[in-house]
């Protein structure tokens, strides 16, 4: 993962907006699922003002191309010190040990408001709502402790075509605020896709050639995939998602009942991605070190209550000392997530 600076697709760079906290996610939900609706109703009547996006300029009615807000959302002095009650009961869900090390996992919950506080302006042009999360790519560059006074950074950049829709990129930094200036300690790149939007592309192969498993049950047929044999198999309760939902704000109603995820077409409440991801990483363990490269994709989701069997094996990539890791249904041997983790 390169760490380029901020810019817009013109190479501008972005101009810097200074917030006086990081801001709470309830709200935030409240306000994306009201864009959402601002968008779906500008889609379906694009020539209506204020309802409707602004005519291009050519006069034919149709929605101006698709552009990113050119703003990199900053909080500074952002505190620890007290979070170490919230910090274990992270540990404790997730599996990691309890230190006061702030794990990668837990440094996304504590940036994942502020990028989202992006992706709910009025000029970011993807809705909140029905968005799908196909990846993650972590840098860690060394340990983040209880007591560290921080800076968070978030943006969206690296708009892009796939074969459903369109891909964005949330990125989130977070700095020492004792040296703003240096390097992030903690970059984690969220990759979304938005269904049913389109950009120009001249070649096919511009799209991305994959595309993420369908939304509903776990349908794929035995013997699809062969996986390895488990090192670990995860029970997850009905409350999984309630409990993660707990420690990381993140309280989408797809995670918290069947009757809330059976609203969006879900027949199971499914687990947080980042709840797998983030468990899988603790499955890793101290083998990671303190600097590392962290990876996941996202396939087919977990339905809530469910097993999940993971292995976690040396990485076979040429010359990495890293690992990798897959979960799966182990009934319909159909892959749920995989990734990578390669220390630095």
């Amino acid at each position: 993962m390169t760490a380029a600076a901020p810019a817009t697709s013109a190479g501008d760079p972005l101009r810097v907006e200074t917030l006086p906290t990081l801001p709470g996610l309830g709200g935030l939900y409240a306000r994306g699922a009201a864009s959402s609706g601002r968008i779906a109703a500008g889609r379906a009547m694009p020539g209506l003002p204020v309802i409707g996006q602004a005519r291009s300029g050519d006069g034919d009615g149709e929605a101006p191309p698709l552009t990113l807000p050119d703003v990199v959302y900053r909080v500074t002095g952002v505190p620890t010190a007290e979070l170490a009650h919230h910090l274990h009961d992270y540990q404790r869900l997730l599996h990691e040990p309890v230190t006061d090390v702030l794990p990668a996992g837990y440094l996304h919950v504590l940036a994942f408001p502020l990028a989202t506080a992006v992706m709910v302006r009025g000029d970011f042009p993807l809705p909140l709502l029905g968005m799908v999360h196909l990846a993650n790519d972590v840098e860690v560059r060394g340990p983040v402790r209880l007591g560290d006074v921080l800076e968070v950074r978030a943006w969206a950049e690296n708009l892009r075509p796939h074969k459903r829709g369109v891909q964005v990129d949330l990125v989130a930094e977070v700095r020492s605020q004792a040296d703003p200036t240096a390097a992030p300690v903690w970059r984690g790149t969220s990759t979304y896709l938005a269904k049913g939007f389109h950009l120009p592309w001249t070649d096919e192969s511009d799209a991305a050639e994959t595309e993420p498993a369908d939304d509903g049950e776990d349908r794929a047929p035995a013997g699809t995939w062969t996986p390895p044999l488990p090192t670990a198999r995860w029970a997850l309760g009905p409350g999984t998602g309630r409990a993660y939902g707990a420690v990381s704000g993140d309280r989408n109603p797809i995670h918290l009942s069947a009757l809330s995820a059976k609203a969006f077409g879900f027949p199971r409440a499914i687990a947080h991605g980042m709840y797998t991801a983030a468990r899988a990483l603790a499955d890793v363990g101290n083998a990671r070190g303190d600097a590392y490269r962290w990876t996941v994709e996202f396939a087919s989701p977990v339905l809530l209550p469910g097993t999940v069997d993971v292995a976690v094996t040396p990485d076979p990539e040429p010359g990495s000392q890293g690992f990798a890791y897959v979960g799966w249904n182990g009934g319909r041997g159909r892959q749920h997530f995989r990734g990578t983790v390669t220390p630095l």
